[in-house]
């Protein structure tokens, strides 16, 4: 009877030290930042030249594109942008970093040609 007790209580405590695990694994996780930026096409020869070079540094930085500019926009409220870019960051962090980083940094003299940017944010997604 003691042996049914004792396996049964080892049962329980070990459900509740992996519960306690998993739940502080989640914690730990940081949430996803999604940056959206603004712009208005300047010069499409000077676009067709940066698209592929800042394509090329954010997956280098880790970045993904969800929302390539070009797609359809629809305003709720107010006036639509003209175009809309939507890239998806394993963190805040690692968004901002990249903003500040030399390959964006470089990148530019040849942005300022292509495109005017309206604006630019990131927002963290818990």
């Amino acid at each position: 009877m003691k042996t049914r007790y004792t396996v049964a209580l080892s049962m329980l405590a070990g459900i509740a030290i992996g519960a306690v695990a998993i739940q502080s694994l989640h914690a730990q996780a940081k949430p996803k930042a999604y940056v959206i930026s603004e712009t208005e096409v300047l010069d499409a020869a000077a676009l067709a030249t940066y698209s592929p070079l800042i394509r090329a540094a954010t997956d280098a930085a880790g970045g993904r594109r969800l929302s390539p500019p070009g797609g359809k926009i629809v305003a709720f409220v107010g006036e639509p942008p003209k175009r809309v870019g939507i890239q998806e960051w394993d963190s805040l962090e690692k968004a901002q970093a990249f903003r500040n980083s030399a390959a964006y940094k470089d990148l530019a003299p040849q942005r300022d040609k292509a495109v005017k940017a309206i604006r630019s944010y990131a927002v963290e997604v818990r």
